[in-house]
């Protein structure tokens, strides 16, 4: 069998071993599954009476499900860096040294894995806003720009939490990475318009990367104007694999020299 081959059968079984594992931690599976709801029902049934959603005249359940989106496929995403930190300090990597397997399949693994849990999330949390009477129009060809969206922010989280994990040295510390990628839609134009925020907030909201995605998505579901959101958004997220990828690489070699 070629290299190339090997390679793929080999970050086939990682990508397998690490979505068996959560399916084999209770905690892992709940939240995975019950997250994405119960953020759901708290920004519609909660939340919704009370937020405004400025000159956009949308239903507020319209106005975030793209948020909610993010949110519970972002947090999922995160907690790849403290999958792979947990690899990294638990001797797992010493026992992959001793098998003739190529070293960077071990974090594309657990970027592939995440990819592919994290997108059911964002499936999951959608289905709970039909449910909750959100009504998307987006034609097939919408639907496919959601979901290539959606696993490009994935891929692009997912890569960044490899980087984080590997320049911490727990997974304590990996875990806060987490927090950040969950509160940053938050600070968008996702849950509340970012027109009815301060200067300074409303300047930061305006040019983060959440922003452009919740606008994309938003515009996809619902039919809306785009603009140059998706364009925005596309450059954010290939930035951000474009510069984690390499940047983690290095790393990883480092840390797993003999």
């Amino acid at each position: 069998m070629s290299a190339a081959g090997t390679a793929a059968g080999d970050l086939r079984r990682l990508v397998v071993r690490d979505l068996r594992r959560e399916l084999r931690i209770p905690d892992s599976l709940i939240v995975n599954t019950a997250l994405p709801v119960l953020i759901m029902v708290l920004f519609v049934y909660v939340f919704g009476g009370a937020i405004t959603t400025g000159s956009s005249g949308l239903a507020y359940i319209d106005f975030v499900v793209p948020a909610v989106l993010l949110m519970s496929s972002g947090y999922g995403a995160a907690l790849t860096a403290v999958n792979i930190a947990d690899d990294m300090t638990g001797g797992l990597i010493d026992r992959f040294r001793t098998l003739p397997i190529s070293g960077w399949v071990v974090p594309a693994g657990h970027v592939v894995a995440s990819v592919i849990r994290n997108v059911a999330a964002a499936a999951i949390a959608l289905g709970a806003a039909v449910l909750l009477g959100f009504r998307p129009t987006a034609d097939p060809a919408g639907w496919a720009l959601v979901l290539l969206l959606v696993a490009g922010y994935v891929l692009a989280m997912s890569a960044l939490a490899v980087l984080w994990g590997l320049l911490v040295r727990s997974t304590q510390a990996a875990g806060a990475f987490s927090f950040v990628v969950l509160f940053l839609p938050y600070l968008s134009d996702g849950v509340v318009p970012a027109e009815t925020m301060p200067d300074a907030l409303r300047a930061f909201a305006e040019n983060q990367p959440a922003t452009p995605i919740v606008t994309a998505l938003r515009a996809l579901l619902l039919g809306l104007p785009m603009g140059s959101a998706g364009m925005v958004a596309a450059a954010w997220l290939v930035g951000a694999v474009v510069v984690s990828v390499p940047v983690a690489a290095v790393l990883f070699r480092r840390r797993t020299a003999a």
